[in-house]
């Protein structure tokens, strides 16, 4: 092992360490259980989301609305600091004028930049592709927010009252569209997709040739945002 490797070691353990001092004052009296559960993810699947922006209407926000129900999410009417763990933006046809609006969030890239500028190791991602933040040892430095292209990320200014016992959240850490993990590990769909009315969204392993998922992609195609960055985000769009 070389010298930087050691070194490099060494420094995540001590800002881990520092971490997880930091967390109990951050938030007293609450144990920020970590919603990794990395153990029992298996690298046999891949998990993604296809999303037809065809049919998303730009005046529904059910999958924000439900996203936020089900993890607590409240606005402090503060939108440049509030969660955002999905947003709906609008994007342009500059030759036709034509406007699509379209469901924004964690990409879950299989090569995540946010877990390549952590220097703790809270940002990863799990063997099934879901990309996540370990709040235990989360330091609050925001490099993952900065090196994230797609905004997705959001930093805890307040301290959280009436946390969901499933995604415990924590003041001065880190946090973003974890694809509903609790859910998808109990074999549900994530939140906004059950809530979505009109079918535009489609959850699946995409490592299954025969998942709904997978054939609409082999069918129809798919486009990913930013493709050129090399990232391959596990969120795909259609109608693109």
């Amino acid at each position: 092992m070389s010298d930087e490797t050691l070194h490099n070691d060494a420094r995540r353990r001590f800002l881990g360490g520092l971490a997880a001092m930091s967390g109990l004052a951050l938030a007293p009296g609450v144990t920020l259980i970590s919603p990794a559960r990395a153990e029992g993810a298996s690298s046999d699947v891949r998990w993604g989301m296809l999303i037809d922006i065809n049919k998303c209407q730009s005046d529904c926000d059910n999958c924000i609305g439900a996203c936020a129900a089900e993890n607590g999410l409240k606005s402090h009417g503060r939108p440049t600091t509030d969660p955002q763990w999905i947003r709906k933006v609008s994007v342009k046809d500059p030759s036709s004028g034509n406007e699509k609006s379209l469901p924004v969030m964690c990409q879950h890239c299989a090569n995540p930049p946010c877990a390549d500028v952590c220097p703790t190791g809270a940002s990863f991602k799990r063997a099934d592709g879901v990309v996540l933040v370990d709040r235990h040892i989360c330091i609050g430095c925001r490099y993952c927010m900065m090196a994230c292209p797609y905004k997705a990320r959001s930093f805890v200014h307040e301290d959280i009252k009436g946390q969901k016992p499933h995604m415990p959240r924590g003041k001065g850490t880190v946090e973003s569209c974890t694809l509903c993990v609790h859910r998808i590990d109990e074999g549900r769909l994530p939140a906004c997709v059950e809530s979505c009315e009109t079918g535009a969204m489609v959850f699946g392993d995409l490592n299954d040739p025969n998942s709904g998922i997978s054939q609409a992609v082999a069918k129809y195609g798919a486009t990913r945002i930013r493709a050129d960055l090399g990232l391959d985000p596990g969120v795909m769009y259609q109608g693109i």
